[in-house]
């Protein structure tokens, strides 16, 4: 049962000051570089299709990039260096039982397991640091943007490949818990109906509020909102459960000081 209703209100800087939360998590509004009044119409495949394979042409954003983050070329650098060095540790383990040594199998064994453990368990916490970290972040422009405005975020994998995240809608962004993250994509949304100064979407409609493309311009994952109407204490409203259908990035890390 939803505790909090969020009030749709006129186009501000920042998101909504409240928004619908569950007992076992309490959202807090976040700073972002600019707020959307409405979202993309765009039309969201339903959970039964598959992911559309078809390239999707995306224009970089030229002269519109308003951030760049700080330790990108730090980030790149653990990347590369953790990478190697888990495949160093890969490529020189076999030697261990190879060259001769007094030490017994089982020695070997263990001296094998603890060095691409160790290495392993570096690289995975690198991965899981870094991949939230926007190397760029620039705006969405109404033309390009189906009449609004929205982000494009582009973030690195462990192996450098781009992931250009774009969130149509900025009011689906809210501060996060996990650690090494700023924002992440909202599971749950509701507004008051007769507060709300957007068109009231009807109920079961099904909404892409966010895409993750790759370097090639492919989706490789949507961030889906479907709406349902309730009624509560005299009150109606429209609440929105979110689902992430294929691989979309939910998290992301910016410098709030430095946006402007």
């Amino acid at each position: 049962m939803l505790r909090q209703f969020c009030i749709a209100r006129p186009l501000l800087r920042w998101s909504p000051s409240c928004i619908a939360s569950t007992p076992a998590r309490q959202f807090r509004p976040v700073r972002c570089l600019l707020a959307c009044r409405s979202f993309a119409s765009k039309t969201a495949p339903r959970s039964g299709d598959a992911l559309s394979k078809a390239r999707v042409p995306i224009k970089p954003l030229v002269g519109a990039v308003d951030y760049e983050g700080p330790l990108s070329s730090t980030f790149r650098r653990l990347k590369i260096f953790s990478v190697a060095s888990l495949t160093l540790s890969t490529t020189l383990a076999p030697f261990i039982f190879v060259i001769e040594s007094t030490l017994p199998t089982i020695a070997r064994s263990a001296l094998v397991c603890a060095a691409l453990g160790t290495s392993g368990i570096s690289t995975a916490l690198v991965s899981w640091c870094g991949r939230p970290y926007v190397t760029t972040l620039g705006r969405l422009t109404p033309s390009e943007n189906n009449g609004v405005e929205g982000l494009e975020m582009t973030t690195l994998t462990l192996t450098l490949r781009p992931r250009i995240t774009r969130v149509y809608d900025t009011e689906f962004l809210a501060e996060t818990s996990r650690p090494f993250a700023k924002w992440e994509l909202r599971e749950l949304i509701a507004y008051v109906t007769d507060k709300m100064d957007r068109a009231v979407p009807a109920h079961g409609q099904e909404e892409t509020v966010a895409e993750t493309f790759d370097k090639a311009g492919n989706v490789i994952g949507r961030w889906i909102v479907k709406w349902k109407h309730n009624s509560e204490d005299g009150r109606d409203y429209v609440s929105g459960q979110c689902r992430a259908v294929g691989k979309v990035e939910r998290y992301f890390n910016v410098h709030e000081e430095l946006l402007h």
